[in-house]
């Protein structure tokens, strides 16, 4: 490929990767089932816990299924159409999934989303992402813990497993993911942080 066209493809990773992952499938879930507008639910976020706020325990499943699929297509087919730019199509899905323009930049916490990305890229690590993300949510019911210790077991697991070509990128999303929560670590700390199941914000 001519030097001039060297940007084409992790131009075309990055865009694949935004596309996909600013898809909202917990807004578009909500209302083409009739559930309302999920920005007016709850905490207003898109992701899975608010679109369970809303009663239809199927739709929270869905979007998180959904959810975590886009962040694992946009790596799969990225690297099948430009191989060894999985990663950039990653970093891509993740902040479309969190900053969708669409939705004027306002999007989920890429909880779902960050574990279909780590399956993508790196199984065994996905598998410790699930795994702590299940164990957590049974054992104390609060999602956002939950959610915030499987992304930071992510870099973790990935330099255990030796796959230090990862570990940077899984490191910043841990990062942006207790960045997006830190409302919900403030409550907490305080002991206000509603339960799964509960409907306060």
């Amino acid at each position: 490929m001519p030097t001039e066209y060297v940007w084409i493809a992790p131009a075309g990773a990055l865009l694949l990767g935004y596309l996909l992952g600013s898809i909202p499938f917990g807004l578009i879930l909500t209302r083409v089932f009739g559930a309302g507008d999920l920005r007016q639910i709850g905490s207003g976020n898109i992701g899975a816990t608010n679109v369970l706020r809303t009663g239809r325990k199927s739709l929270a499943a869905a979007t998180l299924l959904l959810d975590a699929a886009k962040g694992f297509a946009a790596v799969a087919i990225a690297e099948a159409l430009w191989p060894g730019l999985g990663v950039l199509a990653a970093a891509a899905a993740f902040l479309g999934h969190v900053y969708p323009v669409w939705l004027g930049f306002r999007g989920g916490k890429g909880v779902a989303t960050m574990m279909g990305i780590v399956l993508a890229l790196n199984w065994p690590c996905g598998l410790v992402y699930a795994l702590v993300w299940i164990a957590l949510l049974a054992a104390f019911r609060f999602s956002s813990l939950a959610g915030m210790a499987a992304a930071v077991s992510a870099p973790v697991s990935a330099a255990f497993f030796s796959a230090f070509d990862i570990v940077l990128l899984l490191l910043a999303l841990a990062l942006l993911i207790l960045w997006k929560h830190r409302d919900n670590i403030d409550r907490l700390l305080s002991g206000t942080e509603p339960k799964v199941g509960a409907s306060s914000a």
